[in-house]
């Protein structure tokens, strides 16, 4: 498959028209569909359901199309931070999840584009096995994994943030009057948990033998829609301090698990693998944030 053929394919994908593709390709219709029927014939699949006037994926080409975004995005990474060689430019891809404890890294990443205006910064949300994907699979250059992760097909950087487990509810729930929960206090308490901490069993030694009174609702990736639930339905959710969105700060408040449970924070990056000079520069200035017996 070669990259042009990607990028019309991805067009055709968008557009849903041979003739508006080939228009925004600048190129011919009967060569644009010339080429997308050579791609078929390369695959051995129908990629497209055709019609008189526009054309929809088949299952097979919707599989290309994620795919195909994915290899286009990262061959114009390469491209950009290649042709970056005199002054530093290019992009930095950080897939990272919730969390305050990423401040350090914005905080540098702010600093970077501040000195060198032709850094472009990606963020990519998701939790962390999601983020290990998009890592191995080249979809990011760094990521930032929560919690006790194997580490070992990793570079990784170890930082001094440990993000605190707790429950978010509403300032008008009885839970609200306590400074710190226990397990007991959420007994048959309806409960928005994490899908990636309930899968790793993450609460399983601290709610102990009540693990079976315990009414979890339901499971969320990122927690800014899941907070809705807690006005609306009057449920609880675990998760991290100090992520009450702004415009439910009047609403919500915070307290923390008791006994305390943290995760630690881990930056990592693919082995055997150069990063761009952006890529070079961030990792140094973060290195400079450490304390000293972080670094060594």
């Amino acid at each position: 498959m070669e990259l042009r053929v990607l990028r019309y394919f991805l067009a055709v994908a968008q557009q849903h028209n041979f003739t508006k593709a080939a228009q925004q390709l600048m190129i011919t219709q009967p060569t644009l569909s010339k080429q997308i029927s050579d791609l078929e014939r390369e695959l051995g699949v129908q990629l497209f359901v055709r019609s008189h006037h526009n054309v929809t994926l088949t299952d097979e080409g919707r599989y290309l199309q994620d795919k195909a975004a994915q290899i286009v995005k990262l061959a114009d990474q390469t491209k950009a931070n290649i042709s970056a060689n005199q002054t530093v430019s290019g992009d930095i891809t950080l897939g990272v999840g919730e969390g305050i404890g990423v401040e350090r890294m914005m905080n540098v990443l702010n600093a970077l584009t501040q000195d060198y205006p032709d850094i472009t910064i990606h963020l990519v949300n998701g939790n962390a096995s999601e983020m290990e994907w998009a890592l191995d699979n080249g979809v990011v250059d760094f990521a930032v994994l929560t919690g006790q992760r194997p580490l070992e097909p990793y570079n990784y950087l170890q930082l001094p943030e440990r993000e605190q487990w707790g429950v978010m509810m509403h300032k008008n729930d009885t839970l609200a009057s306590k400074a710190a929960l226990g397990p007991e206090d959420l007994v048959y308490r309806k409960l928005m948990v994490s899908q990636e901490a309930l899968e790793e069993h993450r609460f399983k030694d601290w709610w102990g033998n009540l693990s079976s009174r315990m009414h979890i609702m339901g499971t969320f990736t990122l927690v800014f829609n899941a907070q809705m639930l807690i006005v609306k339905d009057q449920s609880c959710v675990i998760t991290f301090d100090r992520l009450i969105n702004s415009f439910k700060k009047d609403e919500l408040t915070f307290r923390p698990l008791v006994p305390h449970i943290t995760e630690p924070l881990t930056l990592i990056w693919q082995k055997n693998i150069a990063q761009s000079k952006a890529g070079q520069l961030f990792l140094r200035r973060l290195r400079s944030t450490l304390p000293e017996e972080v670094t060594d």
